[in-house]
């Protein structure tokens, strides 16, 4: 894809998973990576398979490291690192706190320190994951499903703030993925997201198609167009409907 062939594209929480699977695909497509993950054997061992540049450490923290790694310019930042984070309106202050640091305010922060550059230049492209519950929820992660929410909400307000100025903005929205995140979510995720569940790979493939076609939303996940529709239009039932599998969930279904 000559869009992001010979680009310097950084990717978080890229030891595995989605992460990975970008990474693997922007090298692929002969981009230069710098590959980021909390984990410094897991970096390594990513950035070594596809020729990357491994950058460990906290993914709010390491933004400007992997700039200058890459030699002071970044083209794409895939702001891929998240938190699981289940429980739901008791969970501790902490759980809310990490949620929010980790699936929002690392993407502000990254922002806060490429924007300058990308709209003095007038070009950049920021890709979020946001996952399907930043438009919808999820059953039984109340801290997860609304810093979604939050994460979404801000990869929108990039795009409608900046897109004149050459700023390209993807959210990525998939339901299931299998991945580690996926294993975390327990029996909600088992009841929600495992059957529909697709590979990192599947994920990476609609981010490029995405990509190609200048969408902002990417739905590795098609179906979730409709659920998101209804949602919008007929939220009386669509939160009827999340109620019911929220009790199939706690086996109190009648």
């Amino acid at each position: 894809m000559n869009t992001v062939q010979g680009t310097n594209v950084v990717v978080t929480g890229a030891g595995g998973g989605i992460g990975a699977a970008l990474a693997r695909r922007f090298a692929a497509e002969g981009a230069r990576v710098v590959v980021n993950d909390i984990d410094p054997g897991r970096t390594k061992a990513v950035a070594d398979e596809i020729g990357g540049i491994p950058v460990a450490g906290d993914a709010s923290a390491i933004v400007e490291e992997a700039r200058d790694a890459l030699g002071g310019t970044v083209d794409v930042y895939c702001a891929n690192a998240g938190l699981a984070s289940p429980g739901d309106a008791f969970a501790g202050e902490e759980v809310w706190a990490a949620a929010w640091d980790v699936n929002v305010m690392a993407h502000v922060r990254a922002a806060r320190t490429l924007l300058p550059g990308w709209l003095e230049r007038g070009s950049g492209r920021f890709v979020s994951t946001v996952s399907a519950a930043g438009l919808l929820t999820m059953v039984g992660a109340a801290p997860y499903s609304v810093s979604k929410h939050g994460a979404y909400a801000f990869a929108e307000w990039l795009s409608l703030t900046y897109r004149h100025r050459g700023l390209k903005v993807h959210a990525i929205c998939p339901q299931g993925v299998r991945t580690d995140m996926l294993t975390a979510a327990g029996s909600a995720g088992e009841l929600v997201l495992a059957p529909t569940a697709i590979e990192p790979e599947d994920v990476a493939d609609a981010l490029f198609a995405g990509i190609e076609a200048d969408r902002f939303l990417i739905l590795p996940h098609p179906e979730v167009a409709g659920y998101y529709r209804a949602r919008a239009t007929d939220p009386e039932r669509w939160l009827s409907n999340m109620s019911h599998i929220q009790q199939k969930w706690e086996g109190t279904e009648r």
